[in-house]
């Protein structure tokens, strides 16, 4: 595991919590019969684990996180989240899924290979950061992205995984693989709540810790950065369309 961009501070939570299985996994749902057990690996929150769990027998989540853990359990009494890594958990299942997880990890081909070996399934969905894009022009955000990619590359991680998947998968051993790619967009009022959210990022949350102490940037440009994202935010002409890559793998 890189070390983890993100963090898990309240901004961060905020848009993990928003996800589900319609706006994170939609490829993945008409492959799902309904009998199935499912394991989902990086859970997070567990808004999408909830999700589906209402479309198969059962599911476990799983999360290296304690504290995001324990969040997730008192919102969801009623799943099976546990606190562990792909790599400590034991089990087999029909399907494995992750959201948002490889591009974090330093070997995403050994992760692909560890999930072949849990499940029958194995669907993966991975952000391409290269691929963002956004108008109208902003230099706050052009320059958000230099510094998140710049955090990134010192974590050795993979902010391009979303373009990488389909290769990855044939590496990681699987012939089956279906390689399809999606969006998220965010405009009206989902551009707002997107540009508060990464707003707060840029000035709460480890990313800009570990962004000042590499020094990629410092405090107070981070607050610039911030400040653009919030103007940008308040134009009803703005849009930010976030590119995704999927793969359903078969063993």
């Amino acid at each position: 595991m890189a070390t983890y961009t993100h963090g898990h501070e309240e901004a961060v939570l905020r848009s993990h919590r928003w996800r589900t299985a319609a706006n994170s996994c939609a490829y993945l749902l008409p492959s799902l019969r309904g009998d199935e057990s499912l394991l989902d690996v990086g859970c997070g929150p567990a808004t999408i684990t909830a999700d589906l769990a209402s479309r198969v027998a059962s599911v476990v989540g799983i999360d290296p996180s304690a504290s995001v853990i324990e969040e997730a359990r008192a919102a969801h009494p009623a799943l099976d989240l546990r606190v562990e890594s792909l790599d400590e958990h034991a089990g087999t299942y029909d399907v494995v899924h992750a959201h948002q997880v490889l591009h974090h990890l330093q070997d995403p081909v050994g992760a692909l290979r560890r999930m072949r070996s849990l499940g029958s399934l194995v669907a993966v969905r991975e952000s391409d950061y290269g691929g963002f894009r956004w108008g109208p022009d902003s230099p706050a955000l052009d320059r958000w992205l230099e510094v998140f990619l710049a955090v990134m590359a010192h974590n050795r991680a993979n902010p391009d995984a979303g373009r990488h998947l389909l290769h990855w998968a044939r590496e990681a051993g699987f012939s089956d693989v279906t390689y399809t790619t999606s969006t998220w967009t965010f405009a009206g009022e989902d551009r707002t709540w997107w540009g508060e959210m990464w707003a707060d990022r840029c000035t709460s949350s480890s990313f800009a810790e570990q962004a000042v102490a590499i020094g990629v940037t410092t405090s107070a440009e981070l607050a610039t950065i911030a400040a653009g994202w919030r103007e940008w935010a308040t134009d009803d002409g703005a849009a930010f369309v976030c590119l995704h890559g999927e793969i359903i793998c078969r063993a």
